[in-house]
């Protein structure tokens, strides 16, 4: 009896699983298509350099329908500094910016590009099925940056 009980335990967790990603799955479809997601950064990679483990919950990109909150962190040649040394990093504000999505097999590339940034930051999104993205930032003056992370709901 106690062989059959542990064997049900043991085959519930794959079945479990599969249902948790087929959930996430729906979830990052729901939260593309409404454009309303917030991505959060885990790891950063400069375009010269090593990759850096970004411990906080701080550095995200909140994307909703009227603006783009942009508070990622930047490591990497600058090719002109900002005269104020707070606007360091890829922090900014943007209500005139262009989005498209392209749904691909088991992913969606979303292309974001700002048009009233003074660096005219350009992202570059993959979301995949379970939630995890990458994304990539190329601006005018930097070298680009790319990040990996997971996209969550916005709170």
């Amino acid at each position: 009896m106690k062989l059959f009980q542990i064997l049900a335990k043991v085959l519930a967790i794959p079945a479990l699983l599969i249902s948790t990603a087929f959930a996430q799955a729906g979830n990052a479809s729901d939260l593309i298509s409404t454009q309303s997601f917030v991505f959060k950064a885990q790891t950063m990679s400069p375009a010269s350099g090593s990759v850096r483990q970004l411990t906080t919950d701080y550095y995200t990109v909140s994307i909703s329908k009227d603006n783009i909150i942009s508070d990622l962190p930047y490591f990497g040649r600058a090719y002109s500094a900002p005269i104020d040394p707070t606007q360091g990093g890829l922090q900014f504000k943007s209500k005139n910016f262009d989005y498209s999505v392209q749904a691909k097999k088991k992913r969606w590339e979303i292309t974001i590009k700002t048009n009233d940034v003074p660096d005219a930051a350009q992202f570059y999104l993959t979301v995949y099925q379970d939630g995890t993205a990458y994304l990539q930032v190329s601006c005018v003056n930097r070298q680009p940056v790319s990040f990996n992370g997971v996209i969550e709901e916005k709170k």
